[in-house]
């Protein structure tokens, strides 16, 4: 391919990092001019994500040749040097990480990012990482590209101010930085046996190991696993999610609705790149989709047992994650499509939910919730009175702000627990009806406990919900909030991207089922990555 549009598969990279860097020179006080820079890159990275979907599925000219791109930096050949590739699932990823970045810097534009210094620079560095992850080719660079993610995310998780904010942040950076160990110590073993960490390479040569090399590479997808499994929120590991998610700034939030899917996206990634090779657990067998049902599980209790919104919403994050665990670990390929288009629809409804949370609940104190509970549990009438920063609670109220507000959150509830009509319902009948397909090789059981486990998480979620909404919702005492339509449109938007992914359920679907089985064709990504040569050459 010639011509500018050969270079396409690095712009969701330099795009980001040339932002973050040049939103470092306008001064604090230059707000209109900083903004403009972070909403100019966005939509930029935005219109590449969608121009790189159209040429990934063969429908907008020229395409690449079996719909893969591979672009080689410094023109050093793979394996050998660094390669960035754009599938089906890669174009998928960056356009729903374009999306929710968009939905969620408009809504901290109102007033969020005036809470500290350089959030705009942090937002746009964050995007570098997850593109990058979504993007690379070989294992060292999606240790960077996770690095650089996290760095960024440490920043933005304590942006503001607040020891619960800062308590939160230290365990959810403490974490992380031990995951990050373990993923340098998995690459080194990964790389002693193999002597290469260019993912495509590393398909044809583990089938070549034997003996202890072959059992040193097994330790070292071990411990990747389980550095995916942190990052994807898997029970045990997703003790730090609820505190740190709920404690973060609501657009902060909102776009860490993705970060857990960078760890199913590198499961599911290595998971097919190895499928040929009996590969081990979490990788292989039937470990994965036990270890969704038991996050599913766990979130679901979480839901139930949590008494604010904000860390419903957090457990909810943690469900949709055990659910795609689950979904993945299925024997067969049969849903893997139905699940990316869950994927979808659980982090653009988890993005909108955090912001219209904060929205709903302003006006009201710290303690509220805690208020109700002692409330109800004594028989007592529980007050609740005025936000303690009013000043903060800036902007000209919108019409009927308490029935958008209401609209918007019952929109969420039905996403998120999967009730009709919304893609939440949609993603879920499509699970469940393929997993009662029962595919020869998958047990009966299996369809039955996965059945059973999405049905009941979402009836958690309901009452959980459900509770805790009428508590915020039917107090007449409260003053109605004063809302920008800066952050009543972003999740407004976002709502109605579920309402059409709904809509369009059967396209969309059919494009998923495509993915699925070009990610499964671990031959075609092999041939497309291992011959690409020359600077900047696509396949």
């Amino acid at each position: 391919m010639n011509g500018w549009l050969h270079h396409l598969p690095i712009l969701p990279v330099l795009l980001p990092l040339l932002a973050a860097a040049l939103l470092l020179l306008p001064g604090e006080t230059r707000r209109g001019v900083r903004a403009a820079m972070a909403l100019a890159a966005t939509l930029a990275q935005l219109a590449v994500a969608i121009v790189l979907l159209g040429m990934a599925d063969g429908r907008l000219t020229p395409a690449w040749p079996g719909d893969i791109a591979v672009y080689a930096l410094g023109g050093w050949a793979p394996p050998f040097g660094i390669v960035l590739v754009v599938d089906r699932l890669a174009a998928v990823m960056l356009l729903l990480s374009a999306a929710l970045a968009l939905a969620t810097l408009v809504y901290s534009l109102a007033r969020w990012e005036r809470a500290g210094t350089h959030y705009l620079s942090l937002f746009q560095l964050l995007l570098m990482g997850l593109n990058g992850a979504f993007l690379t080719g070989d294992l060292f660079n999606l240790f960077v590209f996770f690095e650089v993610m996290l760095a960024a995310s440490y920043g933005l998780v304590l942006h503001g101010s607040g020891a619960t904010r800062v308590t939160a942040g230290m365990h959810y950076i403490v974490v992380n930085l031990l995951a990050s160990f373990l993923f340098l110590i998995a690459a080194a073993l990964i790389y002693g046996v193999t002597g290469t960490l260019n993912m495509a390479e590393l398909a044809q040569r583990v089938a070549q190991l034997s003996g202890h090399e072959r059992t040193l590479f097994d330790l070292g997808a071990l411990l990747l696993g389980i550095v995916f499994l942190v990052k994807a929120a898997a029970w045990p590991l997703n003790f730090w999610l609820p505190a740190a998610y709920g404690a973060a700034a609501p657009p902060v939030a909102g776009v860490f609705a993705i970060l857990t899917k960078v760890g199913v996206y590198g499961l599911l990634r290595f998971a097919t790149l190895l499928q040929d090779v009996d590969a081990p657990a979490p990788f292989g067998g039937d470990w994965l989709f036990y270890c969704g049902l038991a996050t599913i599980a766990a979130g679901t209790v979480g839901v139930l047992a949590a008494q604010k919104l904000v860390r419903v919403a957090g457990f909810l994050v943690i469900v949709s994650s055990g659910t795609l665990l689950a979904a993945f670990g299925f024997a067969g390929t049969t849903l893997t499509g139905p699940a990316l288009y869950y994927l979808v629809s659980s982090v653009l409804a988890s993005g909108a939910f955090f912001m219209v949370i904060e929205m709903a609940e302003r006006g009201r104190t710290v303690g509220a919730d805690l208020l109700a509970v002692s409330a109800e549990a004594f028989g007592l009438q529980a007050k609740e009175t005025s936000s303690e920063h009013p000043d903060e609670m800036g902007g000209v109220a919108i019409p009927a702000a308490m029935a958008f507000l209401g609209l918007a959150f019952f929109s969420c509830v039905l996403l998120l627990t999967g009730l009709p009509p919304f893609s939440g319902f949609v993603g879920k009948f499509a699970l469940i009806a393929a997993a009662i397909a029962v595919p020869p090789e998958a047990p009966f059981l299996h369809a039955v406990l996965f059945g059973a486990a999405l049905l009941l998480s979402g009836l958690a979620g309901v009452i959980a919900l459900s509770r805790l909404g009428i508590r915020v919702f039917w107090d007449s005492e409260r003053p109605t909030p004063r809302l920008q339509w800066l952050e009543a449109g972003p999740a407004a938007a976002l709502v109605l991207l579920c309402a059409a992914l709904a809509l369009g359920a059967g396209p969309a679907m059919d494009y998923f089922d495509a993915t699925a089985r070009a990610l499964y064709d671990t031959r075609a990504y092999v041939d497309a990555v291992l011959p690409a040569a020359g600077a900047g050459a696509t396949k």
